[in-house]
């Protein structure tokens, strides 16, 4: 059986179904704090546990074989608007999931870190960052997701094998979806303004990798063979874009579908995130290659939208005092209603 830890977020909700998909008993944990819609329809496949992941007991470990953690805070603003409960999360609970793990002898222990820690900023050198360089995360988030790594990588040893995915920015449709993910902001206000912003001149570089490609590297960290896997960090991304590409690389994939949408550029100076990463090392050393592209994506999106709206309305966005609202994407969307069949 394996252990989701935050099985009913955007990652989580997807992993989980794959996971029953080829086969696996699935045991989710998760707080639920953006409501079950995620697993509402799989919830008789999978053992759900209710709870927060920094009050986790040895018994919940019980008959698991492998555990996956894809819980925790996961972006920037959360992480700034509460630094302490970004700490606890992503460093404190993780550090107690892997030692509550190792104690009951799972030895696969899987991690969602972030390749947001290869942050240079738009001042800083341009340069392609692998595994093996030199990183000093600036961010909140990204800090904690780095010292977490420094942790699991500490406790490797004979009896655990712990295994770190830094991914890039990810895309696509998830029943628990999230809409502050750059191109999701993208379809999201595409579809509810009819353009598409662009800030600081989308001059910055980031890598993308489609939910569906996330899934497929965390299953494949877990059937890999222990001595490829053990200890190592893997960087996955289907490629490095510079936002302005992409915003040109959404707009496109709308067009094939028959929604036109403006693109509005913002030149407001702005600190942003930017950085570029390789992925040669999981490609060569466990053949995995990303198979989803953003206009694949894209047009995915808006179908799944259109045919499972229901599953989608909340999301996350914050304003500049880094106040959290929740809005109704379908109340949104109802206004134009040609995209909605």
């Amino acid at each position: 059986m394996i252990l989701v830890v935050g099985g009913a977020g955007y990652v989580g909700s997807m992993l989980v179904r794959e996971l029953l998909n080829k086969g696996y008993a699935v045991r989710i944990f998760d707080k639920f704090y953006f409501g079950d819609r995620g697993v509402k329809d799989i919830e008789d496949r999978v053992e759900i546990i209710p709870g927060d992941m920094r009050k986790m007991s040895s018994s919940i470990f019980e008959g698991i074989d492998a555990v996956i953690n894809v819980g925790g805070l996961s972006n920037d603003p959360t992480a700034e608007y509460n630094p302490q409960a970004n700490y606890q999360m992503n460093v404190l609970a993780t550090k107690n999931l892997a030692k509550l793990s190792k104690e009951r002898g799972i030895k696969r222990f899987i991690f969602a870190s972030s390749c947001s820690i290869y942050d240079l900023g738009l001042g800083g050198e341009d340069i392609v960052q692998d595994e093996e360089a030199e990183v000093n995360p600036r961010a909140t988030y990204s800090k904690s997701k780095y010292e977490a790594e420094r942790i699991l990588l500490n406790m490797c040893s004979e009896n655990f094998s712990p295994v770190i995915l830094r991914k890039g920015t990810i895309f696509g449709f998830s029943y628990r979806m999230r809409y502050d993910l750059v191109v999701n902001t993208f379809v999201k206000d595409a579809l509810t303004k009819g353009k598409i912003t662009v800030f600081r001149g989308g001059e910055m570089w980031r890598p993308l990798i489609d939910i569906r490609d996330v899934v497929r590297a965390y299953i494949c960290c877990l059937e890999s063979p222990e001595e490829k896997v053990k200890g190592q960090i893997f960087n996955i991304s289907y490629d490095n874009f510079r936002i302005s590409e992409l915003a040109y690389r959404v707009r496109e994939a709308l067009k094939d579908i028959g929604i036109k949408v403006e693109i509005e550029v913002d030149y407001t100076p702005v600190n942003v995130r930017s950085y570029r990463v390789s992925t040669r090392k999981m490609e060569s050393l466990l053949g995995f290659h990303p198979a989803y592209s953003v206009e694949d994506s894209v047009k995915n999106m808006v179908e799944m939208i259109n045919d499972k709206v229901r599953w989608v309305e909340v999301g996350v966005e914050t304003d500049g005092q880094q106040n959290i609202h929740i809005y109704s994407l379908k109340q949104k969307m109802v206004k134009r209603k040609h995209i909605i069949t």
